[in-house]
């Protein structure tokens, strides 16, 4: 069927695929029509990651709802899960359907820009991070984090969504997806850029704290004893190796989806569910649930909602002493 020498289709249907799309069980005619996969899509492995990422959302929502803190890194967190439930759901549809045109953009679509909302989401955390050992520790201002990253964040997003709802339409319509290919490739390696500065800047805090404190030992870090408290404690201590993996997990993520994509959907990487599943769905999967496991808002307390940590709160001193200002 899938050959040059192949007959027309059906009266009143476009292509085979389409046929096969509304006739998934004419077994005789659709066993060798080619869908949008290059392999049959894995139902056990989709439908746990939809659970996986179900859990992980209810986890967030409940954690939000107990603490009140940490609002806008909710926000991020659950949109990027929501996305992943849905991608998912997409491609247990292309499961039951391999014609299924709206499972596989549905996939396409909601997996490819998921992470930019989760990538977000870490970089709120390392404003707090650096007010917890001390704004004095860090090269620029703690705010200026956030100002640096969240824009390149919703850059790459914006990219990511134009170039797959542009890739989605040519798709539909029959035509050239290459320039929605395109935009999506350029989202996606800015996205990898930004966390690779990311990385480079957050190590760079780390290596002036441990510095400092050689040199300087507790006068180093922030002395309140409300953020010594937090400091000291396991969980903020885990919630730094949960943010360090996520964020690994999202970048590693990010270098496999340019490399898969850059080839073309007929690329090598793209006929290999089992790269898929490991460095797409397993990343990702990884990445949320350390992140339930060790929430910043449950892990850095007081520092995670604006009562401490903020600069309306915190005023810095000479020597890199700091003081309360919440009277």
């Amino acid at each position: 069927m899938s050959g040059t020498s192949a007959p027309p289709p059906p009266e009143g249907y476009r292509s085979w695929g389409m046929y096969c799309y509304m006739n998934p069980n004419d077994d005789a005619v659709c066993a060798d029509v080619p869908g949008f996969y290059y392999y049959d899509v894995s139902l056990p492995a989709n439908a746990t990651f939809v659970a996986l990422f179900s859990l992980s959302l209810l986890g967030f929502i409940a954690t939000y709802a107990i603490t009140r803190r940490g609002l806008y890194f909710t926000l991020a967190f659950i949109s990027g899960v929501i996305l992943e439930i849905l991608g998912y759901a997409g491609r247990l549809m292309s499961h039951a359907n391999r014609w299924s045109e709206n499972g596989f953009l549905m996939q396409i679509c909601c997996l490819t820009i998921a992470p930019a909302f989760l990538a977000g989401g870490i970089y709120l955390c390392l404003r707090r991070i650096v007010y917890t050992f001390g704004p004095s520790n860090s090269r620029i201002a703690p705010e200026t984090y956030t100002r640096l990253f969240i824009p390149c964040d919703v850059i790459s997003l914006v990219l990511q969504a134009a170039g797959g709802a542009l890739a989605s339409i040519s798709s539909h319509n029959g035509n050239s997806t290459k320039t929605g290919d395109n935009i999506m490739i350029a989202g996606l390696s800015f996205q990898v850029l930004t966390l690779l500065v990311f990385i480079g800047v957050s190590a760079d805090f780390a290596l002036n704290v441990m510095k400092r404190y050689k040199a300087m030992g507790e006068a180093a870090l922030d002395q309140t004893e409300e953020v010594k408290r937090v400091r000291g404690s396991i969980m903020f201590k885990g919630c730094l190796g949960a943010l360090a993996l996520a964020t690994i997990c999202i970048f590693w993520r990010s270098v496999f989806r340019v490399a898969e994509l850059s080839r073309g959907w007929d690329g090598p990487l793209m006929k290999r569910q089992d790269f898929f599943i490991g460095f797409e769905g397993v990343m990702i999967v990884v990445a949320v649930l350390v992140l339930n496991v060790f929430h910043p808002s449950v892990c850095f307390g007081t520092m995670m909602d604006g009562k401490a940590g903020s600069k309306g709160d915190v005023e810095i001193l000479e020597g890199g002493r700091e003081k309360s200002e919440s009277e």
